[in-house]
C-alpha cells in the first residue's frame, strides 16, 4: 500500500508540474475524487511519503541535467578549452582544466573564487579559464566587457582578482577606479571596450552556458564534470583529482 501510494505520490507531484496532465485528464471526476481522498488521507498520516517522492523527482532532474550537461561537455570540446578570447591562467599546459562562468556582482561567484585561486596555486598543474557570464545587470555586462578589454593591456589576472575582491555594488565609475587601481590606463581600455569581438565573446558564453544547463554563477566544468554552485577548497581537489583520474 505504502509503495503504492508514493508512486500516485510521484504521479500528483507530476501532475502539478505539469507532467502527469494527460493522465489527470483521463480520469473520471469520481476516480479522481476517490484518489485524491486516499492521496490526502494517507499523506495527512504519513507527511514524509511526499517528502520521499518529491527527494526522487529531484534526483531524477538532477540525473537529467548531468546526462544533458555530459553531452554538452563532450560537443563542446573546443569551446570550453580552447576559444582564443577567453582569458586562462594557472599552469597554461596544466593537466586539468577548470572552466568558471562567473557574474563580477555574484557574492557566491566571490566566495569561490577565493577557493578556486588557492587550490589552482597550491597545485601547479591546474589550468583556469575564464568565461564571462554577467546575468546580474547593467553594470556586470561593463564589468565583463572591461575584464576582457584589460586582455590588451595584459592586466586581466590583476584586474579580475580585484573586482572579485570588491564587496561594494558596482557602477562604472567603481569599475573604473578599479581598473586604474591595478595599473590600468583607463581611458585606453574604454576605448578597447568598443571591440565587437568582446560582446561576440560574452554572447558564445552566454549560449555555451545555456547549452549545458547552467542556471546561475557559479558553475564549473573540470575535467568531464559540471559542477553548478560554489565550491570550497576541498570539493575543488576532489574534483581535479576526480579528473586526473578519469583522464
Amino acid at each position: 500500500m505504502r509503495s503504492f501510494l508514493l508512486i500516485l505520490c510521484g504521479a500528483l507531484v507530476g501532475a502539478v508540474l505539469g507532467a502527469g496532465a494527460f493522465v489527470a485528464a483521463s480520469m473520471t471526476a469520481p476516480v479522481q475524487m476517490v484518489i485524491g481522498n486516499s492521496i490526502r488521507t494517507y499523506l495527512m498520516a504519513n507527511p514524509e511519503v511526499l517528502v520521499e517522492a518529491m527527494a526522487e523527482l529531484e534526483r531524477k532532474q538532477d540525473g537529467q541535467r548531468d546526462s544533458a550537461a555530459q553531452q554538452a561537455i563532450q560537443k563542446n570540446q573546443a569551446e570550453l578549452l580552447h576559444d582564443p578570447e577567453s582569458p586562462a591562467t594557472g599552469n597554461l599546459d596544466g593537466d586539468v582544466t577548470i572552466v568558471e562562468f562567473s557574474d563580477y556582482q555574484c557574492p557566491y561567484c566571490k566566495k569561490a573564487h577565493t577557493a578556486v585561486k588557492s587550490v589552482v596555486a597550491a597545485d601547479g598543474r591546474v589550468r583556469l579559464v575564464y568565461k564571462d557570464m554577467p546575468i546580474l545587470g547593467e553594470a556586470s555586462k561593463v564589468a565583463a566587457v572591461a575584464a576582457l578589454a584589460s586582455i590588451k593591456q595584459g592586466k586581466h589576472d590583476a584586474f579580475h582578482d580585484a573586482l572579485m575582491a570588491n564587496t561594494a555594488k558596482l557602477d562604472s565609475d567603481l569599475i573604473f577606479r578599479i581598473a586604474a587601481s591595478v595599473g590600468i590606463d583607463v581611458e585606453q581600455l574604454k576605448k578597447d571596450m568598443g571591440d565587437p569581438q568582446i560582446k561576440d565573446t560574452i554572447d558564445r558564453n552566454l549560449a555555451l552556458a545555456e547549452e549545458l544547463g547552467v542556471r546561475g554563477t557559479p558553475a564549473f566544468v573540470i575535467g568531464k564534470q559540471f559542477v553548478p554552485g560554489a565550491v570550497d577548497a576541498d570539493a575543488l581537489k576532489q574534483l581535479i583529482a576526480d579528473a586526473r583520474k578519469g583522464a
